[in-house]
């Protein structure tokens, strides 16, 4: 009897080890070298300036991921439903807006009053004030648009967006975060930042090479782009005249430039706010076992074959910063008990920052302190 259960484990534990090893994944991981984290020190040393939110209660919605204040003095804010909801700045008179059918994840007004979305299933989008979709491009150079996330508008007209990754989209790998989770384990860098041009109706490449691109902010000239590249904790500088630049190979100081390197969590959401600052939001704190996984591209392959609850996801804990165009770090609001986590970014109005979020049923904002 002990020899056949010595058998039979050893058969299971030969199983597992074939499982671990063997079963296909879909990533192809890269190796590559992170820097030792920071932790929170220097301008961003822990504080718990994020923490005692007012809560605005969504329903049944979940996810503000990103919100925008309308010329109607209305809110405005995508949801995890794929619904944009509008509603008052107390929260109030909640409705629905719009639903495109796929997940918006990030969008602003156009002169026109149109509201341009970056959807992250459907491409980019045009929003008429009388709610009609229309799509503005899903393609660039033949190659489909996977993963729409963050758009700006410029005074030109022309629209700057991310296209996060290019190897796996929302709609072929369970949603948002989920492929986010793919395409920052793979560390691929195939992330790009592009620009749709109205009048030419055409769209191109400004720069790609990114490890999951995420949120762009224009500068006050509207020369230079600011972009989060969420899957190496850093903020890039690039210029919107930049054709078709591969970051990753490298690139002239006149065409990109990192403007923060080894920041303490994973940047997300990028928004102008009041007085030229520039807002960002981290998703997570960096993952001490994610970034010991860095030159180990066999080891992040073997964590996909774990049942999700052993993923090394970042642990719950919330933090957004501001910055100026030159890079200096003008606040830095962190909570880090995690009553609100995944802090996606910040929205700043005259009166109140609203803290956006990936997954809660509630929006969270603070009052703007008054100017002494």
């Amino acid at each position: 009897m002990i020899k056949r259960i010595v058998w039979t484990v050893a058969v299971l534990l030969l199983l597992l080890a074939a499982y671990l090893g063997l079963w296909p994944v879909p990533i192809h991981a890269v190796a590559w070298k992170a820097p030792a984290a920071p932790g929170y020190t220097g301008p961003h040393a822990a504080n718990d300036k994020l923490a005692g939110l007012t809560l605005i209660q969504l329903g049944a919605e979940a996810g503000p991921e990103h919100i925008v204040l309308g010329r109607d003095g209305k809110l405005y804010a995508a949801m995890a439903s794929g619904n944009i909801v509008r509603m008052n700045p107390d929260g109030s008179a909640q409705e629905v807006f719009a639903n495109t059918g796929g997940r918006v994840l990030g969008f602003a007004f156009d002169a026109a009053g149109r509201l341009i979305a970056a959807d992250a299933v459907k491409g980019l989008l045009a929003i008429d004030p009388d709610r009609k979709v229309t799509l503005l491009t899903d393609k660039v150079g033949g190659d489909p648009i996977r993963y729409a996330d963050a758009v700006v508008v410029a005074k030109t007209g022309k629209v700057y967006f991310s296209d996060a990754s290019a190897r796996f989209g929302p709609a072929q790998w369970g949603g948002t975060f989920e492929a986010a989770v793919l395409d920052i384990i793979e560390q691929a860098s195939t992330g790009r930042i592009l620009e749709y041009d109205p009048a030419a109706n055409a769209t191109r490449i400004v720069v790609k090479g990114l490890s999951f691109a995420n949120g762009v902010a224009l500068s006050s000239d509207e020369q230079s782009l600011f972009v989060a590249e969420t899957g190496k904790y850093r903020v890039w500088k690039v210029s919107v005249a930049a054709s078709d630049v591969d970051l990753g190979k490298g690139a002239s100081p006149s065409q990109a430039s990192i403007l923060f390197d080894n920041l303490p969590g994973y940047p997300d959401n990028l928004m102008r706010g009041q007085e030229g600052r520039i807002w960002l939001g981290f998703s997570g704190p960096r993952s001490p076992d994610i970034d010991a996984m860095a030159g180990k591209p066999f080891m992040r392959e073997l964590t996909l074959r774990l049942p999700r609850a052993l993923w090394p996801l970042p642990k719950r804990y919330g933090h957004v910063m501001a910055f100026s165009e030159d890079g200096k770090v003008l606040a830095d609001l962190q909570d880090p008990s995690g009553a609100y986590p995944e802090t996606t970014g910040l929205t700043e109005t005259a009166d109140r920052l609203y803290v956006q979020n990936l997954h809660l049923h509630v929006l969270g904002w603070k009052a703007v302190a008054p100017a002494r």
